[in-house]
């Protein structure tokens, strides 16, 4: 199977396939709005994106959820699938494939990739004894469970005991290999805390482990043996492959793995890290197909320092959430006040000071005065400046002409906190700067060209926060552009690369008189605490 060498000039990133026994929580939409940043940052840089998201919709836990439902298990399915769909739309996610593990070509994909499996000889039939969390669709050594055999990570569920003939994959045949991929390429597992883990994990010694139950109609039936239905992930980990076949192509592995193959990036949550870290790669290197790039755990989310959950009555509706205080608010709050990859907290009384603080008072506010002041000072044009007038000794360009790939670098490191902090100390220090050399003051004394000097200054570092947030606020990016004259459209995928190219917009000093000014108002309108969510 021959693999293009276009790799350079694509990028394919996913979220987890995520599992269909509930509608969407915040925890689902972490990653989704990390993967979402991360795929409009690289379609700035000209690269063409790909980013998979979708559902994960075979397995015990599914077929369950439907009986008590009492629907079928593809009613079911289908009638939780769309409020994924709606909760993207909401948050602005520009998915490109959303892949449902129940659609044919899925089952076409998943038979093919077995059938190579098979024929390495590193599928068997053996006795299955242990402890299985159904939530977790995973047997669980007597060590990893808590007091009365409980999960450790479904805390309220008790693992159930399992005595049943399935099919094994040989994962104890890649322990070496798993051990040289970790060592010559650190990054594969990030961040390091992760990493760890799973070094941790494997050096223990790697058993083989099922993938096929009994007794489970919910499933694809084992090819080699229809009595048996394959264990969910090894189907719902070829959801990723499957994604990434034309609407119009012929479900192989050849076709799917023909344009976008190897994924750059999985972002999952830390408790599926075991899945895409360890099992994922050896299958993969049982079929000979070549690895993904890289793998990140993300961490988990708690509210008011409590882990979240039905039973405390302190889950947080991200559709509530958005409906109150918008996409926008909540993209830039998960990804900046939160770390990630450790663990984070909501706050909603927090939530709402930080984006009062960072981005209706430092940045919109910052903007309308100086837009106000171009206004009475200048006729409302823009100075006649360019990046070479101004020295560097003005602290805003010395900031600004480092910053585009400062940012940029934190963005593909997944640093997004450190991205936002290093774009808001821009803000700050224009906010400063324009206190300090005050106008308003040199327009009085007559200095007119200091007075456009200064704010020629402010507007463009302005300029370059709302184009280096872009990926985080794409709406208050447009608003922040619109009024500085630019007809830009930061959600417009398939032009924004054309439009507003990296290599230009993310360097301090490209505001000119060309550009005509809207009208001065406020991007982000102060939020006010109602406590509903």
């Amino acid at each position: 199977m021959r693999f293009s060498d276009k790799r350079k000039e694509t990028f394919t990133v996913t979220t987890p396939l995520y599992y269909v026994n509930d509608l969407p929580h915040i925890g689902s939409a972490y990653p989704t709005i990390a993967a979402d940043v991360l795929g409009r940052l690289e379609r700035l840089q000209g690269k063409s994106v790909l980013m998979i998201t979708g559902t994960d919709e075979h397995g015990q836990k599914i077929q369950r959820a439907a009986e008590s439902n009492r629907r079928s298990p593809q009613d079911y399915c289908d009638q939780i699938v769309p409020g994924f769909v709606a909760l993207w739309q909401l948050l602005n996610i520009q998915y490109d494939r959303f892949s449902r593990t129940t659609a044919s070509k899925h089952e076409a994909i998943v038979k093919e990739f077995f059938q190579r499996v098979w024929d390495q000889g590193d599928i068997y039939k053996d006795q299955q004894q242990g402890w299985y969390c159904v939530s977790c669709e995973e047997f669980k050594e007597e060590r990893e469970l808590l007091e009365d055999r409980r999960c450790a990570i479904h805390t309220n569920k008790q693992a159930e005991w399992r005595d049943e003939q399935n099919y094994f994959f040989r994962l104890s045949r890649y322990q070496s290999q798993l051990e040289k991929l970790y060592q010559e390429q650190p990054s594969f597992i990030q961040p390091e805390s992760r990493r760890n883990e799973v070094l941790s994990f494997v050096s223990q010694g790697l058993k083989d482990f099922s993938i096929s139950r009994v007794n489970l109609d919910w499933g694809i039936p084992v090819p080699v043996d229809p009595s048996h239905t394959l264990y969910v992930w090894f189907d719902a980990l070829l959801g990723y492959v499957t994604a990434l076949l034309d609407a119009d192509s012929e479900p192989t592995l050849e076709n799917a793995l023909a344009k976008w193959w190897p994924i750059n990036l999985h972002l999952i949550g830390k408790d599926i890290l075991r899945f895409h870290a360890v099992y994922w790669p050896a299958m993969l290197m049982s079929a000979e197909l070549p690895l993904p790039k890289q793998v990140f755990g993300h961490g988990f989310l708690t509210k008011d320092g409590q882990k979240m959950g039905k039973t405390l009555g302190n889950t947080l509706d991200p559709v509530a959430l958005v409906k109150q205080y918008g996409a926008d608010a909540v993209r830039y709050y998960f990804l900046k006040e939160i770390e990630f990859g450790k663990d984070g907290d909501f706050n909603e009384t927090r939530f709402v000071n930080i984006l009062n603080a960072d981005l209706a008072n430092d940045l919109g506010n910052l903007l309308n005065r100086s837009l106000n002041m171009l206004r009475k000072y200048c006729n409302n044009t823009v100075p006649n400046f360019t990046k070479e007038d101004i020295t560097l000794d003005n602290p805003l360009k010395a900031i600004g002409i480092y910053l585009g790939e400062q940012v940029k670098q934190y963005y593909q490191a997944l640093a997004f906190s450190q991205a936002c902090e290093a774009i808001l100390n821009l803000v700050r220090a224009s906010n400063k700067f324009i206190d300090e050399q005050a106008p308003w003051t040199l327009y009085k004394q007559g200095r007119q060209q200091d007075v456009e000097q200064v704010l020629y200054a402010v507007l463009e570092s302005v300029r370059l926060a709302a184009y280096l947030l872009s990926p985080i606020i794409p709406n208050v990016s447009n608003d922040i552009y619109k009024q500085l004259g630019f007809a830009i459209d930061f959600n417009d995928k398939n032009q924004i690369s054309i439009a507003a190219p990296f290599t230009i917009h993310s360097t301090w000093g490209i505001l000119s008189q060309k550009q005509k000014l809207g009208e001065p108002r406020p991007v982000f309108q102060r939020l006010e605490l109602l406590e509903t969510v």
